[in-house]
């Protein structure tokens, strides 16, 4: 008598769920890093109770970023003990950088840890801690080589949205003395120009239309281009211009010293590139911005932002600014409220200083009190605030050029983005996500526009 052969039931593929803190550098990290898992057959999943193995990729800008992981490990920890389930935990990103071993240490949940410049080693650090059963620390920082991987072809088809982050640049030469940065992600390393457009060529196949150029300082980017020229910032943006069915450019963060004349001059030459600018001052006084090594004054500033809007005369700026910064009196803090009213700012981001173990400015003398700090930093994003709803309200009556991106709430309606970076709320009508479409601004809401569509 036969028997039925047994059927073998199909292997589920592993999910894996990551936790993007920060910056939009880190957006971009996580991205890649679920291409990487995705060759080896992981599929991201929403839910963190259904993976396989959970990444928490970090951010160490932010004050107390680190308890806040160790806070984050504790709830995971929990999670792994309730399910039963052999859920892998991964520390990435900048407080991996910074913490290393002592992730280990604290939080023996962890299996494996690892910093920004060796997520591409993700599948061998798996296969390591599968075959050693012990926690993976990798904190190098060959950033070369991370991206000599990642731009391998890939086997896999990428799937984005409408807009997406591509980064160029990395690490940062001009050591800040409040910023981690140069020590959680290395010296600065420029990515070579055929390489990022390639890769944006493949981001447009897959229905991208608007690109932001994603780097530490941004702007200082450089290498060989194409026929063997010395390229800047300005000449790339030029070139990815000349890609058929990219729409926009962005970049950012840009330092104002390696804001040069090609890339001043392409703000007012290049279509594509869309009239708004993250430039950081982060102070008005030439006392605090030497004590920062900043490597500017601030009359420097204002006289780049006047060549700035000379060449484009639209253009919308936003910038940081961190107020009660050691050694800061009334009058340095009177000076970043004096340089706010002469720029005017379309937004910015503002914070209290906060020191971060290992930078200079942690060990000065004349650290300001929590409580002048929280009254300057509330006077600062009164300011700021205001000249944030003056520009949204001065885009009343305009017509915008609005690239849609999403579906709303309300039924036919669509999201889009204009190009100075606001949500505009549209009647969707019969376009479609990923259309540019000419919008005329009716209303302003606190964070967003509303209008309707007209003809072109």
């Amino acid at each position: 008598m036969s028997q039925t052969p047994h059927k073998t039931q199909p292997t589920a593929p592993s999910k894996v769920f990551i936790k993007t803190y920060g910056c939009q550098m880190n957006v971009y990290d996580s991205e890649r890093m679920g291409e990487v898992l995705g060759e080896r057959g992981y599929v991201t999943t929403q839910a963190v109770e259904d993976a396989d193995l959970v990444i928490l990729n970090t951010c160490h800008i932010r004050e107390k970023a680190a308890e806040k992981v160790y806070s984050e490990l504790g709830r995971l920890r929990k999670l792994k003990l309730r399910s039963g389930r052999d859920m892998k935990i991964a520390v990435a990103g900048c407080v991996a950088q910074a913490e290393g071993e002592e992730i280990v240490r604290r939080a023996p949940v962890v299996d494996l840890v690892f910093g920004p410049q060796t997520y591409h080693r993700l599948p061998d650090l798996l296969d390591r801690h599968d075959q050693t059963g012990t926690a993976v620390v990798e904190t190098e920082l060959p950033v070369d080589e991370k991206f000599e991987v990642l731009d391998a072809p890939s086997t896999r088809p990428v799937k984005r949205g409408v807009a997406a982050f591509l980064t160029v640049q990395e690490g940062c030469d001009k050591f800040c003395t409040f910023c981690v940065v140069p020590y959680t992600r290395g010296a600065e390393f420029s990515r070579p120009a055929d390489r990022i457009i390639n890769e944006a060529r493949k981001l447009v196949d897959a229905g991208v239309r608007e690109i932001t150029l994603l780097g530490q300082n941004v702007n200082a980017w450089h290498g060989d281009g194409l026929a063997g020229r010395d390229w800047t910032l300005g000449h790339l943006l030029n070139a990815l211009s000349q890609i058929d069915g990219l729409e926009r450019l962005r970049y950012t963060t840009s330092h104002p010293r390696d804001m040069d004349d090609d890339l001043i001059a392409a703000h007012g030459s290049n279509p594509k590139l869309m009239p708004y600018l993250h430039l950081p001052v982060q102070s008005g006084s030439d006392a605090i911005l030497k004590a920062m090594n900043r490597r500017h004054t601030a009359a420097e500033y204002i006289e780049l932002v006047g060549r700035i809007r000379r060449a484009r005369p639209d253009i919308a700026l936003s910038s940081d600014f961190i107020v009660g910064f050691p050694g800061e009196t009334d009058a340095d803090f009177a000076a970043t409220m004096d340089l706010v009213r002469q720029v005017t700012y379309a937004q910015a981001y503002s914070f209290k200083y906060s020191p971060r173990p290992g930078t200079p400015a942690s060990t000065e003398t004349g650290q300001v009190p929590e409580d002048v700090k929280t009254a300057r930093l509330a006077e600062l994003q009164l300011l700021l605030g205001s000249q944030q709803a003056s520009f949204n309200e001065a885009c009343k009556g305009r017509v915008l050029d609005i690239l849609l991106e999403k579906p709303g709430r309300e039924k036919a309606q669509l999201i889009g983005r204009s190009p100075y970076l606001q949500s505009v709320f549209i009647d969707g009508g019969d376009h479609a996500i990923g259309e540019t479409v000419k919008v005329a601004i009716e209303s302003v809401r606190p964070n967003s526009l509303t209008g309707h569509m007209v003809e072109a």
